[in-house]
């Protein structure tokens, strides 16, 4: 799964490439003297502005997401009640604004209401053709609809206005989902030779680091996060990164000790599942209460995420509760990934008949994804099929054993 809310343009579950952080900045922070002023010029936040001057709806725009991107960094959801709020004074000053179209459908895809967020954002695009970031928030929510051909479309629209960081790793990733690496390769080349900010140069690399990882060049992936990290010491993906090659390594001991750091400054139920993976694969009992605190935080705060639950239930619960969160998750997001996470479940469940064309559907676009060729393959063999198993062509370092450290993140 991943969370991609980040850097360069992606929250959730596949890729999503969007984010507000190149060009807001943290709340409360304090003012600071503005670069090359003679006296005590400040520079005001965007609480300040919006207590200054309320009926600005742009500033509550920003500041709706400001929130989102806060929730990504911190992990914390209860920042979305925060940014609805102040989306919501956007939308009644002005309701056909696209920067607060915009906002309001990067709210909805990051609490996974992919189908609010096309719908807002094809708002924001009427309202102005130009419009960069709502393309992008388009072409997310369309990759999580499983409309691979309108996302790609949104990328090409976002390439031709406004090449950079944000369209270059949407087109990085809809590559991937077509199984062209050398193509996915060059479109983060492209991002991280446009980035300057710390935390997107930190993003592109940690992402080239992902595909070393998932292609088995553990070395080359242990050089891209290191790399992250000097552009950006606190950029938690890539330590969650660092962590996933000790453990791939064998090297559990030190796998641990990373991901004990990571959880804690990040519990995103993603390496919550890792961490305790790897705990399982060293003899060790997993303590799942975290996650279920966080997975109950979200939905208390409006997200809807069966995915992930769907997924830990197929691997480490009960198949039958599996079954249906991946019914529900697929129900909303036609898309490769909750395909996947059904075929999984039904077979688990002793449904493996009904499973096939789900893995079938997961493994269609030539996605070179070892996990999802690996479950298609027990699939068949439990059905007597002869498996024509890529996984550990794709990947040789895939351990089913680890089964989370190979979904994306």
């Amino acid at each position: 799964m991943r969370i991609a809310l980040a850097a360069g343009g992606i929250v959730l579950a596949g890729t999503l490439a969007f984010t507000a952080a190149a060009v807001l900045a943290p709340p409360h922070r304090p003012p600071v003297p503005a670069a090359g002023s003679d006296g005590p010029v400040f520079r005001e936040t965007l609480q300040d502005r919006v207590r200054r001057l309320p009926r600005d709806h742009r500033a509550w725009a920003r500041l709706g997401l400001q929130h989102i991107e806060q929730a990504r960094i911190t992990g914390d959801p209860s920042f979305y009640p925060r940014a609805e709020q102040a989306l919501d004074t956007a939308r009644r000053l002005a309701p056909r604004d696209d920067a607060v179209l915009t906002g309001l459908a990067a709210l909805a895809a990051a609490r996974h209401d992919f189908a609010e967020a096309v719908r807002l954002a094809g708002r924001a695009v009427a309202a102005n053709p130009s419009g960069v970031t709502a393309h992008g928030v388009m072409a997310d929510a369309k990759t999580q609809l499983g409309d691979l051909r309108g996302a790609e479309a949104a990328v090409d629209r976002m390439l031709a206005l406004r090449p950079g960081v944000p369209a270059y790793t949407r087109a990085s990733y809809a590559a991937e989902l077509r199984g062209d690496l050398a193509a996915a390769r060059r479109h983060l080349h492209e991002a991280l030779a446009d980035a300057f900010a710390p935390a997107d140069v930190a993003y592109c690399r940690h992402y080239l680091g992902e595909l070393a990882l998932r292609s088995g060049d553990l070395a080359q992936a242990r050089q891209w996060y290191g790399k992250a990290l000097e552009a950006l010491p606190s950029f938690t993906p890539a330590m969650a990164g660092q962590a996933r090659v000790l453990a791939l390594s064998g090297d559990l001991g030190a796998a641990l000790r990373r991901y004990e750091a990571v959880t804690a400054r990040l519990p995103l139920p993603q390496y919550l599942v890792e961490h305790g993976e790897v705990r399982l694969k060293a003899g060790l009992p997993p303590d799942w209460s975290l996650l279920e605190a966080q997975t109950r935080l979200a939905r208390e705060a409006g997200v809807l995420d069966d995915l992930t639950l769907a997924e830990f239930e197929a691997d480490h619960g009960d198949p039958a509760r599996a079954v249906r969160h991946a019914e529900a998750e697929y129900a909303r997001h036609p898309n490769l990934v909750a395909a996947d996470a059904l075929a999984w479940a039904l077979h688990r469940a002793g449904r493996s008949r009904e499973a096939l064309p789900y893995a079938r559907k997961a493994t269609a676009t030539g996605w070179r994804n070892a996990l999802v060729h690996h479950h298609r393959a027990e699939i068949e063999r439990a059905l007597g099929l002869r498996p024509a198993s890529k996984a550990l062509e794709f990947n040789p370092r895939f351990d089913p054993a680890l089964p989370a450290l190979a979904r994306f993140s």
